[in-house]
C-alpha cells in the first residue's frame, strides 16, 4: 500500500523559508507525478506545485512562482518544496498527492493518493 508522508512544516516569520518534505512508500517511486496542494480554512484545496515522473517538468501556481521550489530525489523516493519568502497568505495546511503518469496534472481530481497534510503558518 502507497504511503505519503509529508513533514517540515512549522511556524515561520513573513520572510522565512521552510522546506517541506515528501516521502513515498510502497511502490516504485519514478512511475508517479506528484503535486503540492494546500487548503487554507474555508478554502478549497487549491494547487501550488506540480513535477513530472523524471523532473523534465514543473508547474508553479502564479502565487508562488519565483519563491517556490519543486524537486524530486528519485533516489530517496522523495519530493521537496522548498518555500522561500514566505508570506501570510501562504498559511494553509499543506497535501503532498501522487498519480501515475508522465506528466504533472493540476486538479485535485486527478491525483489518486495524497498525504496527511502538514500545517504551515506565517505569522506577519
Amino acid at each position: 500500500q502507497v504511503q505519503l508522508v509529508e513533514s517540515g512544516g512549522g511556524l515561520v516569520q513573513a520572510g522565512g523559508s521552510l522546506r517541506l518534505s515528501c516521502a513515498v512508500s510502497g511502490r516504485t517511486f519514478n512511475v508517479y507525478t506528484m503535486g503540492w496542494f494546500r487548503q487554507a480554512p474555508g478554502k478549497e484545496r487549491d494547487i501550488v506545485a506540480a513535477i513530472s515522473r523524471s523532473s523534465g517538468s514543473t508547474y508553479y501556481a502564479d502565487s508562488v512562482k519565483g519563491r517556490f521550489t519543486f524537486s524530486r530525489d528519485n533516489a530517496k523516493n522523495t519530493v521537496y518544496l522548498q518555500m522561500n519568502n514566505l508570506k501570510p497568505e501562504d498559511t494553509a495546511v499543506y497535501y503532498c498527492a501522487a498519480r501515475v503518469g508522465s506528466f504533472y496534472r493540476t486538479a485535485a481530481d486527478d491525483y489518486d493518493k495524497w498525504g496527511q497534510g502538514i500545517q504551515v503558518t506565517v505569522s506577519s
